[in-house]
């Protein structure tokens, strides 16, 4: 499949117009450390729409899905697996409910929307580093989202699926023992524009109070057309080819045109004010990386407290690919900060 862009388009739903990019060097290299555990990683071939349904059990092989067993680790941690109400209309949807077995006041939760390039991943994989890192040192429960896949679910299905979780989890946090004062929402790669688009459909229909959003290499624009997806093309992970082919499964033939709704694409929003507090990271050698620059300047632009990460040399999903790296410790350990104070810890 060749990817190809649409110059940006003006509407309701577009982000104010991008000057011309500068003329394009070659791409950034990657960290030595990375690079070399890059080599070694297989290679995945982009599928067509078709194909999806069929790669998705081996796509993701390098990353096993845990067992609740596994992740209550001997009883550390409490895991409960709930069928919730979807949106209206819709099938229910899946919620993983984390928490310490010790906990007794009503803590902090983080509620994951997970990543998969809108088509790929569960709500499990991630659990054990999200465990491990928030669960464990900072006392966070955990509710994981087990939202609809495209292309067989297009969009809004993915968003609103997250959405409705979300909804139910602030509506039942008293008696889950989470402190409905402080719903951080968080997600990396497409399950951090998934996080971006619900804090932005909270925001606009005056749902839930979010404390914060921590967006990890969030995937924000259909357009596909910035100089780091142009600069990346075929190197890496997630270039932009696989880009174009993700987004083309969950918009079809709207992906980069006049008519796409800023909950599934969250750099077509206009206004970004009255969002809560933003952590953005991303790797500075990776097709993400000038759209999330881009939205995180635009945080600022609209008063919103944000702190912006590009992490040199990093590829897309390098923490998770390498996470002995010296950058990808750097990195985690980062989010776990940002967390800590913005919870006042």
């Amino acid at each position: 499949m060749t990817a190809h862009s649409e110059a940006p388009t003006t509407g309701q739903a577009a982000a104010p117009s991008r000057t011309a990019p500068a003329p394009l060097g070659p791409p950034p290299p990657f960290d030595p450390e990375l690079a070399a555990v890059l080599d070694t990683f297989p290679g995945v071939e982009v599928p067509s729409l078709e194909e999806i349904p069929a790669m998705r059990g081996t796509a993701l092989g390098n990353f096993p899905v845990p067992t609740l067993d596994e992740l209550r680790a001997g009883g550390e941690f409490e895991i409960e697996k709930r069928e919730v109400p979807g949106p209206a209309g819709d099938p229910d949807i899946t919620l993983y409910i984390c928490r310490p077995a010790d906990a007794t006041d009503a803590i902090p939760v983080l509620y994951h929307t997970h990543g998969g390039g809108m088509i790929l991943g569960d709500a499990l994989t991630g659990l054990p580093q999200m465990l491990d890192e928030w669960t464990r040192d900072l006392g966070i429960g955990i509710v994981s989202v087990e939202y609809r896949l495209a292309p067989e679910h297009p969009d809004p299905a993915p968003v609103e699926d997250c959405y409705a979780g979300l909804v139910w989890t602030a509506e039942h946090a008293a008696e889950l023992g989470f402190d409905p004062e402080r719903i951080i929402i968080g997600g990396g790669s497409a399950g951090g524009g998934l996080a971006a688009g619900v804090a932005l459909a909270a925001r606009d229909r005056g749902g839930p109070a979010l404390l914060g959003q921590l967006l990890m290499c969030p995937m924000l624009d259909d357009r596909n057309d910035t100089p780091s997806a142009v600069q990346m093309a075929g190197t890496g992970l997630w270039d932009r080819e696989a880009n174009h082919m993700g987004w083309t499964a969950l918009l079809g033939e709207r992906r980069g045109g006049p008519d796409v709704s800023p909950y599934a694409a969250p750099a077509r929003a206009v206004d970004l004010a009255g969002l809560p507090p933003a952590f953005v990271d991303v790797g500075s050698a990776e097709t993400f990386r000038d759209e999330d620059v881009a939205y995180a300047s635009r945080l600022w632009a609209c008063g919103v407290q944000t702190e912006l990460h590009v992490w040199p040399g990093g590829f897309h999903g390098f923490d998770g690919i390498a996470p002995q790296a010296a950058l990808s410790q750097t990195a985690r350990t980062t989010r776990t900060e940002w967390l800590r104070r913005l919870l006042g810890e």
